[in-house]
Order: C-alpha cells, then sequence, then structure tokens
C-alpha cells in the first residue's frame, strides 16, 4: 500500500494530538519512551523503540504513517553535536 504524501498538517495535527494527550495522562514514568502518533486516527503508541511501536502496529494490521516523539523531549532526535 503506498502512502499519501506527509504533509505539515499532520506533523500539526499530532503535535496537537500530543500537547492534548500530555495534559490528561500523567506521563512521569513514560519519560524517555517513544510515542507514536497517527495523525488520521489519534491513537498513539508507546515503546522504547520506533521499531517497537512498528512491531505493534505490524501486529495489528496497520500500517499508516506516524509522527513520533521522545516523552519528556521537544523533539525526538537532533542530528549534530555540540564542541
Amino acid at each position: 500500500m503506498k502512502h499519501p504524501n506527509w504533509t505539515e498538517a499532520d506533523s500539526y495535527k499530532a503535535k496537537q494530538i500530543w500537547e492534548e494527550y500530555q495534559e490528561q495522562y500523567d506521563l512521569s514514568e513514560r519519560v524517555g519512551q517513544t510515542v507514536g502518533i497517527d495523525p488520521k486516527s489519534s491513537r498513539i503508541w508507546f515503546g522504547d523503540t520506533i521499531q517497537a511501536i512498528v512491531q505493534q502496529r505490524d501486529r495489528e494490521g496497520l500500517d499508516s504513517p506516524l509522527f513520533f516523539q521522545r516523552v519528556g523531549d521537544k523533539t525526538y532526535f537532533r542530528k549534530g553535536g555540540h564542541k
């Protein structure tokens, strides 16, 4: 199945879903985990890695694109280092 192009609107929606989720739930025990957010269905998955979340979704027969975030961080991944 070919996925439609990911848009800025998808990213915005996923971030909005994540912000609302964080306001409703105590995530202190999940800090450092990875979260996958589906902007189309508003579903959220937690795992230790992106691969773990993809495996969970594979078992459910799902393959829609996700937005990934690390619990407790503003970004999932930063490239480059500081000297």
